[in-house]
């Protein structure tokens, strides 16, 4: 069965609301109080969950412990996930020091870049390594995801020998839309798409003009 992207997305969300509840020592959780924990409807919430199967009971609500548990076992959260970087400017660097991807089971294993300035540096305990070795260095299975924090000219290339590494998702900061195999997932992170987004909904609030 097809699962809607929509349904994934929300997903993780459900899992770190519900790990929030099990810090707070929290048994039971009903769907509306989730809802309004995440700003979304407890029938949305009911409906996205049904796809996986039966959760909780009728007027009791979820068990916080078993349904995180599950979630996680759903989304792939309960095992580790190994992360390439391709690209360690400002932007990169940011992300290699980032502490959050640890504790949520991602860790980044190999850095590359293709400025001799930045080749053979250790930034957070890894050796960034050349662009050009990276199909070498990521053979066999050595990374899951893939980073991708280029200019926009380079990523379809970068891009394209992740995929020739067996790298099978994929998440571009690069401001660019490289085309990708089937069976290859891509999430674009672009604050600047986000931003003209916003503005949309700035515009139509103040009215025409």
């Amino acid at each position: 069965m097809d699962i809607p992207e929509g349904v994934i997305d929300r997903l993780p969300k459900y899992a770190r609301a519900l790990g929030q509840l099990e810090a707070e020592r929290r048994d039971v959780v009903s769907s509306q109080e989730l809802g309004v924990r995440l700003n979304i409807t407890h029938a949305q919430i009911r409906k996205d969950l049904s796809y996986f199967g039966r959760f909780g009971k009728q007027g009791r609500g979820y068990n916080v412990q078993k349904l995180l548990d599950e979630l996680r076992r759903i989304v792939g959260l309960n095992r580790q996930w190994k992360m390439a970087l391709v690209g360690v400017g400002r932007l990169g660097r940011a992300i290699l020091g980032y502490e959050g991807f640890s504790p949520q089971g991602f860790r980044i294993v190999a850095a590359f870049d293709c400025d001799p300035s930045l080749v053979g540096t250790r930034i957070n305990g890894l050796t960034v390594k050349p662009v050009a070795d990276l199909e070498k260095e990521l053979g066999d299975g050595a990374a899951d995801i893939g980073i991708v924090a280029t200019p926009a000219e380079t990523a379809q290339s970068v891009i394209d020998s992740l995929v020739r590494c067996g790298v099978r998702a994929i998440l571009n900061y690069a401001p660019a839309f490289p085309s990708v195999p089937d069976g290859v997932h891509v999430r674009h992170i672009d604050p600047v798409l986000a931003l003209q987004a916003m503005t949309y909904h700035l515009k139509a609030d103040s009215g025409p003009g």
